[in-house]
């Protein structure tokens, strides 16, 4: 159990339950009291039945002188007579008291107990409780201060521990490293300090002050027995004797409290010297048997106020309570011998049952004590399996750090294990817990190191990608900046304070070269859209244009169509294949229509081929070899054309059947105009090769 000695700076400390740590102590405490309760029986002590039997003796002794003394005798006796009877009214009023320290003189000297106003607080700022301790510890005597500086103290600690915790929260939400944090006490945990060793060195100096009072009391009280002992064998008269003998009694009271190892055997004597002086002036039967009777009177008394303890719902305060009972039967002294046995009995049954309940409650005390402690275990146990297991994540380890504090919520709302095992099991558990949050450390060491180089690698594409903002090469640019951004994605997480700001650097790059190339493509598609309105209608141009029989004009005005087709430019793609397949449907017709072959269409650029290859040695050759080369592309082509077709007859009906059945039609139309295209020129150079 953790004590309650001023800490400034703690990490994972057992939390503070003074209560409980008093119910430990209380444990201990209470055995020795029980044992010397035990070990002393008022009634059955063999200096009391010494003194009883002694004092017998001699009033027989007086009963068989009597009528044998001399008349000067008897009037010594007529004097001691009336002397007896003062003694017996004095001995009725001077009873033997004893001067027992109860359990609180033996931790504050000379203290009767603690009067004090409840006050709550944990309700009180740390500064007001730095002045109540500052007022405490100013009493000229400050042994009945013990207890509110205690409950001050704790409270103090959890006000300075809340504090702690709350500036190292503090200090890891501004981005610090929790093993940086250090805690540095302020004013008032200096103040606090400085009052307490005030309170220390004080009662330290009361402490030995007291221990050397109690050893001056034990010698003189010692002195005190060897002169009654001296007093009870002297021969003097009796008024001498007993006037001596009343002094000595006013002195012994008068001493004090002596240590606790010498105060059981010490009233024994003076108990038995006391009786024993009393058996010597022989003080007569009836004054003894009426002591006796109030003795019994007394004692009955005490058993009832014992009886009515078992009805207390408090065991401590019951236990407490019969404690101070058996100190006053001591004091009380013998009862006549015929109830002695019956009324010893009837206290001893009382206390026996209180006994009983006490140890019921302990019982049930140390059952709740070994739960707690198997409890704790089962819970050393749930942390141990976290820390042999350590997390490989990031959100694991957030994770198992939510159940390792749930775990520690659950270990400070247990309560305390048996005191022998209650430290050693605290730091198991906080050594397993500092294991964990050092593997937790050393991860996110790993992690913080990897998201470094996490960050230059990003940073570099930053770089990257702002030289390529500006650019104006759409599609390059666009592929490199989408391999940027996969990259981007591959690299990994960058530490949390660079995150945002990076991110939004590069995307800030990427975005700036993808808005500029939206808005030009914005204008394209514009640009496109009039495209497709004017290519739609050079179509119908070339189907409507009232052609002449001069077949020269004709072909002029039919290649016009085509450098005008190509200057219009660009038509929105999914609109490109379809206007292409319309113009060139739309020329072939006129071609046909005019007798125009498709080659004289290209004749400038064939042409001037054609004639440059005339003009070398081997130019009727050079003829013969591109009109194979034409012929045999043109038998490539056709065995296409009729696979495709073949293929055509497998495809079944289905959605999908039907799009590749589209494809294949397209392919196949397209490839016959091209066959189409190359048997024109093979006409064309078989013409040429014949006009030479």
């Amino acid at each position: 159990m953790e004590n309650l000695e001023p800490k400034t700076t703690t990490t994972n400390t057992e939390p503070i339950i003074p209560q409980s740590e008093e119910i430990a102590e209380g444990i201990e405490d209470l055995k020795e009291k029980t044992e010397e309760l035990n070990a002393v029986d008022p009634v059955s002590a063999p200096t009391q039945t010494e003194v009883q039997d002694t004092g017998s003796d001699l009033k027989k002794s007086i009963a068989n002188d009597e009528g044998h003394l001399p008349d000067e005798r008897d009037e010594q006796l007529a004097a001691d007579e009336a002397l007896r009877k003062q003694i017996e009214a004095e001995y009725q009023a001077q009873k033997v008291q004893l001067h027992h320290d109860e359990a609180e003189d033996e931790e504050d000297g000379l203290l009767r107990g603690e009067d004090f106003e409840q006050i709550d607080y944990e309700s009180l700022s740390r500064e007001k409780l730095v002045e109540l301790l500052e007022s405490l510890v100013n009493r000229e005597d400050i042994n009945g201060v013990k207890t509110q500086v205690g409950l001050i103290r704790a409270a103090f600690i959890r006000h300075s521990k809340t504090l702690q915790q709350e500036q190292k929260a503090a200090f890891i939400a501004a981005g610090n490293r929790e093993e940086d944090f250090e805690y540095i006490p302020d004013d008032i945990d200096h103040r606090f300090d400085a009052i307490f060793a005030i309170y220390k060195e004080k009662k330290e100096q009361i402490a030995e002050e007291i221990e050397r009072q109690k050893q001056a009391n034990l010698e003189a009280k010692l002195l005190l027995l060897e002169k009654l002992r001296a007093l009870i064998n002297s021969e003097e008269s009796l008024k001498k004797t007993y006037d001596e003998f009343r002094a000595l009694q006013e002195e012994w009271r008068k001493i004090g409290v002596v240590p606790k190892s010498e105060n059981n055997s010490l009233w024994q004597n003076y108990h038995f010297l006391v009786e024993k002086f009393f058996d010597k002036v022989r003080i007569n039967r009836e004054l003894r048997d009426l002591d006796m009777r109030k003795n019994l009177e007394s004692k009955i008394e005490l058993c009832e106020k014992a009886e009515e303890l078992l009805l207390e719902p408090n065991v401590m305060k019951s236990f407490k309570e019969l404690q101070r009972l058996h100190d006053k039967w001591k004091e009380i002294g013998p009862v006549p011998s015929e109830f002695k046995e019956e009324i010893w009995e009837r206290f001893r049954n009382a206390t026996e049952k209180i006994n009983a309940r006490r140890r019921e409650y302990y019982d049930k005390l140390h059952e709740e004590l070994q739960s707690n402690y198997d409890s704790k275990k089962a819970l050393i146990e749930k942390v141990r399996e976290i820390v042999d297991n350590p997390a490989e994540s990031i959100k694991e380890w957030e994770s198992r750090t939510i159940t390792v504090n749930e775990l520690f919520n659950i270990w400070k709302s247990i309560g305390p294990a048996p005191r022998k095992v209650n430290d050693q099991v605290w730091a198991e558990f906080k050594a397993l817990m500092d294991q964990f949050f050092k593997q937790k450390a050393e991860y996110f060491a790993r992690i913080k190191e990897q998201q470094m180089h996490n960050y230059n690698l990003k940073l570099d594409l930053c770089i990257q990608a702002e030289a390529l903002m500006n650019s104006t090469d759409w599609k390059a640019t666009s592929q490199e900046l989408i391999k940027l951004q996969e990259t981007w994605r591959e690299i990994g997480p960058v530490p949390r304070r660079h995150s945002d700001k990076i991110w939004k650097r590069f995307r800030s790059a990427c975005d700036h070269f993808f808005r500029a190339k939206e808005a030009y493509f914005a204008d394209i598609r514009e640009k496109e859209k009039e495209n497709l309105r004017l290519k739609e209608e050079l179509i119908k141009q070339v189907e409507e244009y009232p052609y002449s029989n001069d077949k020269a004009e004709n072909l002029k005005v039919l290649k016009e169509f085509q450098r005008k087709w190509v200057e219009i430019g660009f038509v929105p793609f999914n609109e490109k294949e379809r206007l292409q397949s319309a113009f060139r449907k739309a020329i072939n017709q006129q071609l046909d229509k005019l007798k125009i072959n498709p080659v004289e269409m290209d004749e400038p650029a064939f042409r001037s081929r054609i004639d440059h290859s005339k003009d070398t040695p081997e130019g009727q050759k050079a003829i013969i070899r591109e009109i194979n080369f034409l012929q045999n592309k043109i038998n490539k082509f056709n065995e296409d054309v009729t696979l495709w077709e073949n293929n055509l007859g497998f495809l079944a009906n289905s959605k999908n059947a039907e799009i590749l059945r589209q494809e294949f039609e397209k392919k196949i139309e397209k490839t016959r105009q091209e066959i189409k295209f190359m048997e024109a020129k093979v006409k064309f150079l078989r013409e040429e090769l014949n006009k030479k």
